[in-house]
């Protein structure tokens, strides 16, 4: 994939700013053109995580939704119907277009229903997953050992829902690494310096494909 001169110019100020993650930069790459074709046919991200990784998992579902760094104007179809319904004109001075991303686990009536009368623990992400996902969809699942369960059973549901899986996890990959279409695969020996890379890393992905769709800076 070609990008543009913003996106270049995002990644290349993160390898700049963390030359110990060139190691992931291929995979990151990978990871931005299927965010990207996702985007563009209207699909979803999910994303999911434990802990920490969860934490991230809800941010960067923050930073697609509304604006991140960069002014997102809603369109002009919309904006001509919103003018015409209830506070239509507050509204379009506020509102943002923006890019779709839900995450994981924060039905916390589904999750707790799900953990109450299933005998198999872990699967929560997994039965939301599977009602909410569509071909083409992307899920990106957060792991610091690639092992987690919870995130291994939502990436069976994406695989076999004709789903796209991005792997975000620490050196080794865990088994994460063999289901995912790209694992990008952070260096380090504990939690939190493969935690530390991770940010760096989604809040790079979520600049670029901010900047793929939305050019102006705010």
């Amino acid at each position: 994939m070609q990008l543009s001169f913003i996106e270049q110019e995002i990644f290349d100020d993160f390898l700049i700013r963390r030359p110990d993650l060139r190691v992931c930069a291929d995979d990151i790459l990978i990871a931005h053109e299927m965010l990207v074709n996702c985007f563009e046919k209207g699909g979803t991200l999910f994303t999911c995580g434990n802990g920490g990784s969860y934490a991230d998992a809800l941010h960067i579902a923050g930073e697609l939704v509304k604006s991140f760094e960069r002014k997102r104007p809603i369109s002009n179809d919309f904006f001509e119907k919103l003018s015409k319904e209830y506070a239509g004109e507050e509204l379009i001075k506020y509102l943002e277009a923006g890019l779709r991303a839900i995450p994981l686990g924060m039905n916390s009536a589904l999750k707790t229903a799900v953990e109450n009368d299933c005998p198999m623990r872990d699967i929560a992400f997994a039965q939301e997953l599977s009602v909410l996902i569509r071909p083409g969809d992307v899920l990106l699942a957060i792991s610091t050992s690639g092992n987690a369960k919870n995130c291994l059973y939502a990436i069976s549901v994406a695989r076999a829902k004709n789903g796209t899986v991005i792997g975000l996890t620490g050196a080794s990959g865990g088994v994460m690494s063999q289901y995912s279409d790209v694992c990008i695969k952070v260096p380090g020996k504990s939690t939190k310096v493969i935690q530390e890379g991770h940010q760096p890393i989604w809040h790079t992905l979520c600049a670029m494909a901010e900047a793929h769709f939305f050019s102006e800076k705010r």
